[in-house]
């Protein structure tokens, strides 16, 4: 199995996680205000942390990796890195659509991508350091598994909040 491989197996269970959350919040009795409730003031609520999971992965795919055009480039400023959560919350479907479209992307550009230049310069975060593909592979899974967790721990707040 190649090191890129590995990682999109390990994308595979993040994924799994995820869609389990928000498979949690689809069967609850007010699934749209799970989504749209924050911890705090100015803190991001549960639907904008998913939508960027999905909005991320597009990024990487179709912006940081390859230079080609993305399926939900209206969305980019509203939900990647950098950006204020907004009151416009997305509904289950919407973020299904998301994450599942910036995975189709994300998967065919790895496809792409040369093992032999894992350590190779790929692009330039935002701060100004030089990523390596290698170091992409290693953002990626991180970056789900970090945001899942966050909807994770509102999500449990959320509950709090409404059981008293």
């Amino acid at each position: 199995m190649s090191l890129i491989e590995t990682y999109q197996e390990q994308y595979e269970f993040n994924r799994s996680r995820t869609l389990g959350l928000l498979d949690r919040i689809e069967k609850m009795t007010e699934p749209q205000a799970a989504l749209g409730w924050r911890p705090g003031a100015g803190r991001a609520p549960i639907g904008w942390q998913l939508m960027h999971i999905g909005v991320t992965e597009e990024l990487f795919a179709v912006e940081r990796l390859a230079k080609k055009g993305g399926r939900f480039q209206e969305l980019w400023d509203r939900f990647k890195g950098g950006s204020t959560p907004d009151d416009t919350i997305p509904t289950a479907q919407q973020i299904r659509e998301v994450l599942a479209a910036g995975r189709e992307d994300l998967l065919a550009t790895l496809s792409e991508q040369d093992e032999t230049r894992l350590d190779e310069f790929a692009w330039e975060a935002r701060d100004g350091r030089r990523l390596t593909l290698r170091n992409t592979l290693q953002i990626i899974g991180w970056h789900e598994a970090h945001h899942q967790g966050q909807a994770h721990i509102t999500l449990n707040l959320f509950d709090a909040s409404i059981s008293g």
